[in-house]
C-alpha cells in the first residue's frame, strides 16, 4: 500500500483511487448530495475550497483542496513507482 498526500496532512491509498474530478459541475455536485446521504462523503478540505473531487473503488468521494493536476501528478508518479517496482 502506498499513500499520496491529498491535503494538509490527509493521505489516501493510491491504488483504491478510480478517478478525480473537477468538483463545480451538476454531475459532481449531485454526486456529492448522494455520497452525503449514504455517509459515503470525506471531507479532507480542512475548511478549505474544493478543488476536487476523488472517487475511490470502494465509491467513497473525497474532497479536497489540493487541484486535480496536483493530485494526478501525485498519482502518476505513484504509478510510475509501482511499475519499476514490479519489473
Amino acid at each position: 500500500m502506498k499513500l499520496i498526500e491529498i491535503g494538509y496532512g490527509n493521505s489516501l491509498n493510491a491504488e483504491e483511487v478510480l478517478a478525480v474530478m473537477e468538483p463545480n459541475s451538476a454531475p459532481m455536485k449531485r454526486k456529492i448530495k448522494v455520497a452525503r446521504e449514504y455517509d459515503k462523503f470525506i471531507d479532507a478540505t480542512e475548511g478549505r475550497k474544493t478543488l476536487s473531487i476523488i472517487i475511490t473503488k470502494k465509491g467513497n468521494v473525497i474532497a479536497s483542496a489540493f487541484g486535480t493536476k496536483v493530485i494526478k501528478k501525485r498519482l502518476s508518479l505513484e504509478n510510475e513507482w509501482i511499475i519499476r517496482k514490479h519489473k
